[in-house]
């Protein structure tokens, strides 16, 4: 989880805190707010330490509990400071690549289902290293970056291991543009095609390719991730936005459905893979 976002979550933790033990008829016990609200007490404790984030009904129900009711609007107003939070890649990438990876890495140990929606390269998690190395320093030369290419291509192949976790569910799509993008030398995309095909096999991997063809419901836009249908992670140009306000994940979980319906799986996606391989020419 990035940084800011995480603080942001803590500092929340910290106020709703002070509110139970400044309540007006005496400090209160994790136990009591819990009790009054009909939470697991559990609950009062993820919240204060900033592991979990509360809903806007955890936060009435907490300024409630504790006999503030006047603090609602200020909790909500910090909640939708960071339910949507930004990070500028000027100020994330201030260090260099592997610190974003980092934070992606430690995302994906914490989470178990994923859904990815990709259309103008293929994913970090199926990328070869050549591949991914030709991706970081292509942006660290728009961004204006420090150049940290191998670290960030290591943390980026340490991240795949994931996809040999038994625990874990990969649900891709990727638009056929993304077999053809010549973000790198031909040969370097013909063997991330090789790596892509054989992507395909993997248990952990359901891999689904939109043709350029199939008729589509909604445009192909942004790529994003979705972690365990409660998170998602958006790129853009300007910055990485982390979102977990439960009716933005929804939209984003509709998208990803809806694009779905387009992709074709097993055989059909190979053929797609295979017909961009063979249509590479090499100089």
């Amino acid at each position: 989880m990035s940084t800011d976002y995480q603080q942001a979550r803590e500092a929340l933790g910290v106020r709703l805190r002070e509110l139970r033990l400044s309540a007006p008829g005496g400090r209160l016990t994790g136990a009591e707010v819990a009790g009054r609200n009909g939470w697991n007490k559990s609950k009062v404790s993820r919240l204060e330490n900033g592991r979990q984030t509360p809903t806007a009904e955890d936060l009435r129900g907490w300024a409630e509990a504790t006999g503030q009711p006047e603090a609602y609007e200020e909790l909500v107003a910090r909640l939708r400071g960071f339910e949507s939070h930004i990070r500028s890649w000027r100020r994330h990438l201030a260090s260099g690549h592997k610190a974003v990876q980092d934070a992606h890495l430690n995302a994906h140990a914490d989470a178990s289902v994923f859904r990815g929606w990709e259309s103008s390269m293929i994913f970090g998690i199926l990328q070869t290293p050549d591949y991914a190395r030709s991706i970081f320093t292509r942006y660290t030369e728009l961004q204006g970056s420090p150049r940290d290419t191998e670290e960030a291509v290591r943390s980026r192949m340490k991240r795949q291991e994931g996809l040999y976790d038994s625990s874990k569910r990969f649900h891709l799509i990727l638009w056929e543009a993304a077999l053809r993008a010549l973000i790198c030398p031909p040969s370097v995309l013909a063997a991330q095609l090789d790596r892509l095909a054989g992507a395909v096999g993997l248990d952990t991997v359901e891999l689904g390719i939109i043709p350029l063809s199939a008729p589509l419901k909604i445009p192909p836009a942004t790529a994003f991730w979705i972690y365990d249908d409660r998170q998602v992670i958006v790129e853009n140009w300007h910055a990485e936005l982390w979102i977990d306000d439960g009716a933005s994940v929804d939209t984003y979980l509709r998208t990803w459905r809806t694009l779905r319906e387009s992709a074709v799986y097993g055989i059909e996606a190979q053929k797609c893979i295979s017909a961009a391989r063979q249509a590479l020419s090499f100089h």
